[in-house]
């Protein structure tokens, strides 16, 4: 048995996250001392595991419980999956840093947009999504871009980026100016307009996914300078009131 401050340190995973998970029902302990604390076994922690696996893949709390608790649901392709997205995700990192080693050496300003082409791990999560179940957001998603050419995606994402571009323009603002409330609007309504329906919940949850390091916050910065990813997270609270 583990306590739950030998599980956090183990996993990195907070207290407070193991306290809301417990709470919302998706990760119970396997007991509690006469005192109320929290004990672990090995079954709970192999749960943990799926739980951040799925978490790896961006799907939403509420679907990870669904999914988990499946009477069919299958651990050893759940992994599989994962590896396969790592693995994507590996080789767009090491695309990333030969591109930066390539504008080292040639000392131009030019970007090769193919490297943020993250269309493989677009791809490979819409499949693991469809295996584990799909959210009215990720079906509005799909019947929108069913029919767009990669020539309408790629014009897409460059408008898409150009908001980030805004942004940075704007991070001397304060994030509750109106300029910066009505970029944020903006951004709304584009992931709206183009991906899914974009409420206020989602859009803060988008906000803590491009703060939050990796890949989206590298992209973010890129366009708009260093700090706008944390811009945009900021002044999206203001907009959520958060």
């Amino acid at each position: 048995m583990m306590t739950v401050n030998e599980v956090s340190k183990l996993t990195g995973v907070s207290i407070r996250t193991l306290q809301y998970y417990d709470k919302i029902g998706l990760l119970a302990p396997a007991e509690y001392t006469g005192a109320g604390y929290r004990l672990y076994d090995d079954a709970a922690l192999e749960k943990l595991q799926q739980i951040l696996l799925f978490r790896e893949l961006e799907f939403p709390l509420k679907d990870i419980k669904e999914i988990v608790t499946r009477s069919d649901f299958d651990k050893r392709k759940a992994l599989d999956q994962q590896i396969g997205l790592l693995e994507l995700k590996k080789e767009h990192i090491e695309n990333l840093i030969d591109m930066c080693k390539g504008l080292k050496l040639r000392g131009v300003r030019k970007l090769d947009f193919k490297a943020f082409d993250i269309s493989k791990i677009d791809e490979y999560a819409k499949r693991a999504k469809e295996q584990w179940g799909k959210t009215p957001e990720f079906k509005e998603f799909e019947e929108k871009d069913k029919n767009r050419t990669d020539s309408e995606k790629s014009d897409m994402m460059a408008d898409f980026m150009k908001i980030f571009e805004e942004f940075g323009a704007m991070k001397d603002s304060d994030h509750a100016s109106d300029k910066v409330q009505a970029q944020v609007k903006k951004l709304q309504a584009y992931i709206t307009d183009h991906f899914y329906h974009c409420t206020d919940e989602i859009l803060f949850s988008l906000g803590k996914m491009y703060t939050g390091a990796g890949e989206f916050t590298d992209n973010i910065d890129k366009m708009g300078g260093e700090g706008t990813a944390e811009f945009v997270y900021q002044a999206i609270k203001v907009y959520c009131g958060k």
